[in-house]
C-alpha cells in the first residue's frame, strides 16, 4: 500500500522546487535556550515558511502562555524570500551582501543560510540577551522579566567597524568584541563608558579573540575568547597566521578588478605551517595579560573551559592528533599541570562532553572501549566513575543536573540510525530513556526550568517541536506542529532503510529512493554520496524524505541509493576509522556493494548507474568514477576535492596524516593519479570563491582530464563559495545536474 495522499498526482518535482528554502517541513523552531533562570525559552523561528528568522520568547511558569516575538533590527519578512519565499530573493540578497566579509564567512564556517535573527544568546546568569544584527551587536535586557516589554540597544554599531566576534559577560554588564584583530570591552548599560581596548597587537595576519580557521572548521571550536564565571576576566587566543602563505581568491564574477575583487587568506594546506596559538587572560578592567604554558606551540589549542575555582582546563591536541592533553591552567601566572593524556593509535575524535563539576571534579567522555562513553573524574584527573558503556555511543552531553545527581545525554543506545535523550545518575546506575517516539529527537534541556526542547522527526514524520518536562516526558508546550502544505503537494514519499554487507561482512545501512511510479523493469539508479568521516546520512530522520534531488530523479523514473559507507558517523571508532591513511578505498568498495546489493534485489538495472555528491561526496564521486569504471557509468561531482594536498591541515592530516609520511597513501588516495581510468560521463560543478574547497581542485581535475583526452563537463558559479546561496543558481544547477543525470542513465526526460 501506498501512504502517498489522496488526489495527489505523480507530476515531475520543478528544479526550483528542489532548490527552494527552507526544504518543505524544514521551518522548524531552532537555537533554543532557556533563561538563567528556567523561566522564559527563548528560540528562532520562520513562520511563514522563508528563510527570514525572527525571535520569540514563551513564558514556561505561565499556563497557557503564547510566544511574544522579540523585534530585534529585522527588516519586514515580505522583504525576504521574494519568489514564493523560496530562498533569499532580492531583498535577502542585497541584505545578505551587506554583511561584513566576517560575518559571511561566519557563516560559511556555520552552515547557516538563515538571514533575520540567527544568533541570540543568553548571558549565564543574566537577564540580557546579545543579538548580532547587520547594523551592528544588539543587547537585550528584560526579557525574562516580562517578555512583552523588553528594552534593547545597540551597544556595537557596525558603522564603526566589521564586528569579528562578541561574547557578553555572565552577569549582562559587559560585552567582548574582536574589531580590527583587537579585542575590545564594551558596557552595555546606556551612558557608560566608551570601549576599552585589552589589547593592541592586532595586525594583517594576527588577531586576538578570534578561532582560527581549522578551529572553526574542522575542530569544531567557533570561540576564541571566554569569560570567567565572575565576569572579571577573559581568557581569549592571539592567533598568528603570518607563517602561511596569503592565498588569494579573486572574484571573477564581479566588475571590479584589484583590491576590491580579492579576498586574501591564511589556508593552511596538509603538511604545511599551521596558525600559531597563544592563550592568554586578561582583566576586563585592561592590563597585561598573562599568556598560558599549553606546551608544543605546534599543537592545537582544541578546547577551553572555566573552573567554578577561576582556573582554566584546557584540551590540547599534538599534531598528529593521536594525543590529547587535558590541562589545568593558573590564569595569574600560566603554570599548568596534566589531568589526563588521552592516547590512540590512529587519532582522537575531539568532543564537547567536559562539564565541571563540584568540587573540582568533571564530566568527561572517551572512545577507548571503541565507542564513546561518559565518565566522571576527580580533581586531579583520577577515574571516580564510568556512566555509560556497551556497542554504542554517547552522542552528546546534553546538561548536567547536579542538585538532582544526573546527566542528560544523547545517544545510540536504541539503534545507530536513531537518536534519543536519556539520563543516567551521576554517580553511576541504571541509564533511562525519556524519549518515545522511534526517529530522531533534537533536544535542548533545561534543568532549572524542569523541561526539555524536544525536536523529534522521522523519516515518515516532519519535525514536530515541544516542550516537555524532565519529570515525566509530558508535553508543557507546543512550539511547532504544523504541516507544510508543500510535502503534501509534491506527494513526497519516505526512502526505506535497507541494510546489506560490505565485502568483508560488516553490515552497512543505507537508504532506498524506489521510483514513483514504480516500473515493470529494474531502473536506473543513482547513487547519493558523501561517504566523508563525521557524517552520517541514513538516520531515521526528516531530512532523507526532503533530500529533493533523489525525491526529482525518482519522479522521473530513476531509483536513488544512499549507503553510509566504512568511515562514518555513530558507528564506533572500528567503522569510522577503517579508512584511515586509505581514503577512498573502502568508500568505494562499499558503494559498490550498495550497488550490487541493489541488483541482486532487482531494485536497479547494473548496467545504467550514476553517482553523485558534493564536497568530500563529490570526491567519492569522482572515485567511485575512476576506481569502478565498470559500474558507474556517470558522476556528477560538486566542490570535489581532488587531491589531498590541497586541503587543510587538521582534517587532512587526521585521516590521511601528512603528504611527507604517507606518500603513497597520498597519491593513491589523488583524483588526479586515477584520471586514466575514466571512462563514463563526468560533469564537475564548483563556485569560483570557494575558500573551503578551493576551486583550484577543479582546474588541477581538469587540467588532467584534458591531457588524459577524456571528455567533460564544467558547471561554474563566479560568485558562490562551497554552498550555493542565490536561488538563481541553486535552480539552474539543479536543472543541469539532474538533466544530466537522467540523460546519462536513460531516465524519463524533465
Amino acid at each position: 500500500m501506498s501512504n502517498r495522499p489522496s488526489g495527489v498526482t505523480r507530476r515531475p518535482i520543478a528544479p526550483l522546487e528542489v532548490a527552494r528554502l527552507a526544504v518543505p517541513g524544514g521551518s522548524v523552531p531552532v537555537h533554543a535556550a532557556f533563561s538563567p533562570t528556567g523561566r522564559v525559552l527563548t528560540y528562532l523561528y520562520s513562520e511563514p515558511g522563508t528563510l527570514d528568522q525572527r525571535l520569540y520568547a514563551l513564558e514556561l511558569d505561565v499556563p497557557g502562555s503564547a510566544p511574544v516575538e522579540i523585534p530585534v533590527g529585522r527588516v519586514p519578512v515580505g522583504e525576504v524570500g521574494a519568489v514564493g519565499g523560496s530562498g533569499l530573493g532580492e531583498q535577502g540578497e542585497r541584505r545578505a551582501s551587506a554583511l561584513s566579509l566576517e560575518e559571511q564567512l561566519r557563516r560559511e564556517r556555520a552552515r547557516e543560510v538563515a538571514q533575520g535573527v540567527t544568533v541570540a544568546t543568553w548571558a549565564a546568569e543574566a537577564d540580557a540577551l546579545v543579538v548580532p544584527q547587520p547594523d551592528g551587536i544588539y543587547v537585550v535586557t528584560g526579557v525574562e522579566a516580562d517578555p512583552r516589554r523588553p528594552s534593547k540597544r545597540l551597544v556595537v554599531p557596525a558603522a564603526d567597524g566589521p564586528i569579528a566576534a562578541a561574547r557578553i559577560s555572565p552577569d549582562g554588564t559587559k560585552l567582548a568584541v574582536v574589531r580590527a584583530g583587537d579585542l575590545e570591552v564594551v558596557a552595555t548599560v546606556t551612558g557608560s563608558a566608551p570601549a576599552l581596548r585589552l589589547t593592541a597587537t592586532g595586525t594583517e595576519g594576527l588577531t586576538n579573540g578570534c578561532a582560527e580557521f581549522v578551529a572553526q572548521e574542522e575542530m569544531g571550536r567557533a570561540d576564541g575568547l571566554w569569560w570567567s564565571p565572575d565576569s572579571a576576566w577573559l581568557a581569549y587566543t592571539e592567533v598568528d597566521e603570518r607563517r602561511i602563505p596569503p592565498l588569494r581568491i579573486v572574484h571573477q564574477g564581479l566588475d571590479a578588478v584589484g583590491p576590491d575583487a580579492e579576498e586574501v587568506h591564511r589556508y593552511p594546506f596538509a603538511g604545511m605551517e599551521n596558525a600559531r596559538v597563544r592563550l592568554g587572560v586578561v582583566s576586563a578592567r585592561g592590563g597585561r595579560t598573562v599568556w598560558m604554558d599549553t606546551g608544543d606551540p605546534s599543537s592545537y589549542l582544541a578546547r577551553v573551559d572555566w573552573t567554578r575555582a577561576g582556573g582554566l582546563v584546557a584540551q590540547v591536541e599534538s599534531r598528529d592528533q593521536k594525543t590529547l592533553r587535558v590541562v589545568l591552567l593558573d590564569p595569574e601566572s600560566g603554570a599548568s599541570s596534566t589531568l589526563l593524556v588521552e592516547d590512540a593509535p590512529r587519532y582522537i575524535n575531539l568532543h564537547d562532553d567536559y562539564r565541571a563539576l563540584a568540587g573540582g571534579r568533571w564530566l568527561w567522555s572517551s572512545e577507548r572501549s571503541g565507542y564513546r562513553h561518559l565518565e566522571v573524574r576527580s580533581s586531579s584527573g583520577g577515574l571516580l566513575a564510568t556512566l555509560t558503556e556497551g556497542d554504542w555511543q554517547v552522542d552528546a552531553v546534553e546538561a548536567v543536573d547536579e542538585d538532582a545527581g544526573t546527566v542528560y545525554f544523547s545517544g545510540t543506545r536504541d539503534g545507530a540510525t536513531k537518536r534519543h535523550l536519556y539520563a543516567v545518575p551521576l554517580a553511576g546506575g541504571q541509564i533511562r530513556r525519556l524519549t518515545t517516539e522511534p526517529g530522531t529527537h533534537v533536544v535542548t534541556v533545561g534543568p532549572r526550568a524542569g523541561a526539555f526542547v524536544d525536536r523529534f522527526a522521522a523519516l515518515d514524520c516532519p519535525p514536530v517541536v515541544r516542550v516537555r518536562s524532565l519529570a515525566d516526558c509530558s508535553a508543557i508546550a507546543t512550539l511547532h506542529d504544523r504541516r507544510d502544505e508543500r510535502i503534501d503537494e509534491l506527494g513526497l514519499l519516505p526512502p526505506r532503510i535497507v541494510e546489506l554487507e560490505a565485502e568483508d561482512g560488516t553490515v552497512l545501512h543505507g537508504l532506498y529512493y524506489a521510483p514513483d511510479p514504480p516500473g515493470d523493469e529494474p531502473p536506473p539508479l543513482a547513487v547519493a554520496v558523501y561517504g566523508g568521516p563525521h557524517v552520517q546520512l541514513v538516520r531515521d530522520d526528516w531530512a532523507p524524505t526532503v533530500a529533493m534531488r533523489a525525491q526529482a530523479l525518482r519522479r522521473l523514473g530513476v531509483a536513488v541509493l544512499v549507503v553510509d559507507n566504512r568511515g562514518g558517523a555513530r558507528r564506533g571508532v572500528a567503522f569510522e576509522q577503517a579508512v584511515w591513511r586509505d581514503l577512498g578505498h573502502l568508500e568505494v568498495a562499499d558503494q559498490v556493494a550498495g550497488v550490487r546489493w541493489a541488483a541482486e534485489q532487482g531494485l536497479c538495472d547494473p548496467q545504467r548507474v550514476a553517482v553523485y555528491g558534493w564536497s568530500y561526496g563529490g570526491y567519492l564521486a569522482l572515485s567511485c568514477l575512476a576506481k569502478a569504471p565498470d559500474v558507474f557509468r556517470a558522476a556528477v561531482a560538486g566542490a570535489p576535492v581532488t587531491d589531498w594536498s590541497g586541503y587543510d591541515t587538521h582534517y587532512t592530516e587526521r585521516y590521511m596524516g601528512t603528504p611527507e609520511d604517507n606518500a603513497a597513501g597520498y597519491a593513491a588516495a589523488s583524483v588526479l593519479e586515477h584520471v586514466g581510468s575514466i571512462v563514463g560521463d563526468l560533469l564537475v560543478v564548483h563556485g569560483l570563491v570557494d575558500e573551503h574547497v578551493h576551486f583550484r581542485h577543479t582546474p588541477r581535475l581538469v587540467h588532467r582530464l584534458v591531457a588524459a583526452g577524456k571528455d567533460h563537463r564544467l558547471l561554474c558559479f563566479p560568485e558562490e563559495r562551497h554552498l550555493p546561496r542565490r536561488l538563481e543558481d541553486r535552480a539552474f544547477m539543479e536543472e543541469r545536474v539532474i538533466e544530466w543525470l537522467v540523460g546519462a542513465v536513460g531516465g524519463a526526460r524533465p
